[in-house]
């Protein structure tokens, strides 16, 4: 059975890739920029052909792919070429790959929501005997949780966590209450004991929503948005040194995971699910890594476009692209560097875990 989540989390890691490379092909032929080669996977082609001006090809290392445009890197005297299209159709064709991947992650919430017969929402419902935060200046019942200390509150789950990780006892709290905003400021709020609970609480239960059309629509949007966050959360944690490159994973890394999602779970279609959810994760996290402001990334492409516009709007100079492909360059050397090193790690982990 391990060998046939193996399989399916290789498939949809490789089905993302491919997804996001699409968003690509999809924005540069919309656009009007020549592509010379659309591939799947990396490595020796498996299946090429040729079809008008694109090569479209099927390689055998199932993660990776890459959509190569005329001038994509470099000067080129054709006019369709990358480097010849003005700024705004470039930061189109750049930010469709991540587009791509947020929407497919969102659609496989969503599906996998089709089903759903209820959601638990950051509604009170009602609260524990003894609570001391129901009140005509505090909280209460029908009261949806909106914000907390700024933060958008998605999910329920979100109202212990936010409250947990602010790391203090006074908060502002924005709920809905009767059709309005109704802001808390300053407002004390920390679990405390109940009878009966073997930890400590804040104190309320919450209530459900309707799996609604619009219900699963609004659902998997905040569901797709939350991974938004923790995949934030999780760069601030590196770039904040709380966590180290050895924390990272790779597709080695992301496959094992997967398969390892599939093993423990109770029956084959719990299996399915929990990895498709996972899959949906994924998908978010790829969207938020490649907009990242780093060479040889969509976002390090982005950021370089608009730091080149600015010079050029500055000192009325067309700028050489090959300076730029240099830089993005010099970025994959490094970006694969880092792949090879957590791909190890990845290896290791597996390897020791067995």
């Amino acid at each position: 059975m391990s060998i046939l989540y193996i399989a399916v989390g290789i498939l949809i890691f490789g089905l993302l890739i491919a997804v996001h490379e699409l968003g690509h092909f999809a924005a540069a032929k919309a656009c009007g920029v020549k592509v010379t080669e659309f591939a799947v996977g990396m490595g020796p082609a498996i299946v090429k052909k040729q079809k008008g001006e694109t090569l479209y090809s099927l390689r055998c290392i199932p993660f990776g792919g890459y959509c190569a445009m005329e001038g994509e890197d470099g000067e080129s005297e054709d006019p369709r070429a990358f480097s010849a299209q003005k700024g705004w159709k470039r930061l189109i064709i750049l930010a469709a790959g991540s587009l791509m991947n947020f929407v497919t992650g969102l659609v496989i919430v969503l599906i996998l929501f089709s089903n759903a017969g209820g959601f638990r929402a950051p509604v009170i419902e009602g609260f524990m005997e003894g609570c001391p935060y129901e009140s005509a200046e505090g909280l209460q019942r029908g009261d949806r949780f909106l914000r907390i200390d700024g933060k958008r509150v998605w999910q329920y789950y979100d109202v212990s966590e936010l409250l947990a990780r602010s790391g203090t006892e006074e908060h502002d709290i924005v709920v809905l209450r009767e059709g309005r905003r109704v802001k808390l400021d300053d407002f004390h709020f920390v679990p405390v004991e109940y009878e009966g609970q073997e930890n400590k609480m804040y104190g309320f239960y919450f209530g459900t929503d309707p799996a609604t059309g619009l219900n699963k629509l609004r659902y998997a949007w905040g569901t797709t948005m939350e991974f938004v966050r923790m995949v934030r959360d999780a760069l601030g944690q590196l770039f904040g040194g709380k966590v180290s490159v050895n924390d990272l994973s790779g597709p080695v890394g992301i496959v094992d995971m997967m398969a390892e999602t599939g093993e423990n779970s109770e029956s084959v279609s719990d299996a399915l699910y929990n990895i498709f959810y996972l899959g949906a994760f994924i998908a978010v996290n790829l969207a938020v890594m490649n907009m990242l402001p780093i060479p040889a990334l969509d976002g390090g492409r982005v950021f370089l476009l608009l730091v080149t516009a600015l010079i050029e709007a500055i000192t009325r100079k067309k700028l050489d692209p090959k300076y730029e492909g240099y830089i993005h360059a010099a970025g994959m050397i490094l970006l694969l560097a880092l792949m090879a090193y957590v791909m190890f790690h990845d290896i290791i982990r597996i390897v020791t875990k067995t």
